[in-house]
């Protein structure tokens, strides 16, 4: 991980560059983590689309289900709650 310059350290008038959360994988709050049940799927993306985090990633070309981004995905389960067919539980988080 880069250092981080101090406020002190800014040269006045500085301009810095845009923060993105890219840089900071937030998946490490969850405490309980979405699973993909795939013979309940039938890839309508409700999932994907309900996700707060783009956390769940999707084949492009088919239109498909292929998995989650846990780096990313906080464990709000949305993605579970909005599955029309319960291809989705949520899971406790182990270490």
């Amino acid at each position: 991980m880069e250092k981080k310059m101090t406020w002190k350290e800014l040269i006045v008038g500085d301009i810095l560059e845009g923060g993105t959360s890219l840089k900071f994988k937030t998946g490490n709050w969850r405490s309980k983590r979405p699973v993909h049940i795939p013979e309940k799927c039938i890839n309508c993306l409700i999932c994907w689309i309900s996700c707060p985090d783009d956390a769940i990633i999707v084949d492009k070309e088919n239109g498909k289900f292929l998995s989650f981004n846990y780096d990313y995905c906080k464990g709000c389960g949305i993605c579970a709650y909005e599955c029309p067919k319960k291809a989705i539980e949520m899971k406790e988080e182990t270490v």
